[in-house]
């Protein structure tokens, strides 16, 4: 019983759509209609600027790592890593929003960050240093992501390592377009780094 609230709560908790709350509550906007229509943290940057950019990040994260702390708040043996995944589901495919959610970048950010809170800081300043030499978010994720299963490996805990490759596989799929578009040299790249 306990495993199936965890179950419930973790996935609610992902699916909360950060950006469309911010951008509806604070700007009048839904940011579905603007820039790429996706409703995390980068197109909340595009769309409403780099405050509202930094609530929805943080937002998206803390997601995953109260979700990943879900099992020790009510003293269950279901695994941190497992309700985490849940919330990353959910905030792909948010229950609130018409199933349509962000790329699970931030939000597995924020499971690690509960997990293994090295992996977090080690990903965090890989993504701003790929990101300042190349200027595209959704490649700097995406090479985070390939940092995140190297890094998994050394820690030689197996559970750990499913987690990151199955994380990895979310952020990938879900920058399937910006693959195409980094390919094509159509891909938007950041102007404020």
């Amino acid at each position: 019983m306990i495993e199936a609230m965890i179950i419930f709560i973790a996935y609610l908790l992902g699916s909360i759509p950060s950006g469309l709350i911010v951008g509806k509550t604070f700007y009048g906007i839904d940011i579905r209609e603007h820039g790429s229509g996706n409703l995390g943290a980068t197109n909340t940057f595009r769309t409403l600027g780099k405050k509202a950019g930094l609530v929805v990040t943080i937002a998206d994260i803390l997601k995953g790592t109260v979700a990943a702390s879900l099992p020790i708040m009510f003293g269950s043996d279901f695994h941190p890593l497992l309700a985490g995944v849940l919330a990353v589901v959910g905030h792909m495919y948010p229950v609130f929003a018409g199933f349509k959610g962000g790329k699970a970048v931030a939000t597995s950010g924020g499971v690690l960050l509960f997990y293994e809170p090295l992996i977090f800081v080690i990903l965090f300043i890989s993504f701003f240093i790929s990101l300042y030499l190349t200027k595209y978010v959704s490649l700097s994720s995406m090479i985070s992501a390939v940092v995140a299963i190297i890094y998994s490996i050394f820690t030689k805990d197996p559970y750990l390592i499913t987690i990151i490759v199955l994380l990895s596989a979310f952020v990938f799929y879900r920058h399937r377009a910006n693959i195409k578009r980094i390919i094509n040299k159509t891909e938007p790249k950041i102007k404020w780094m």
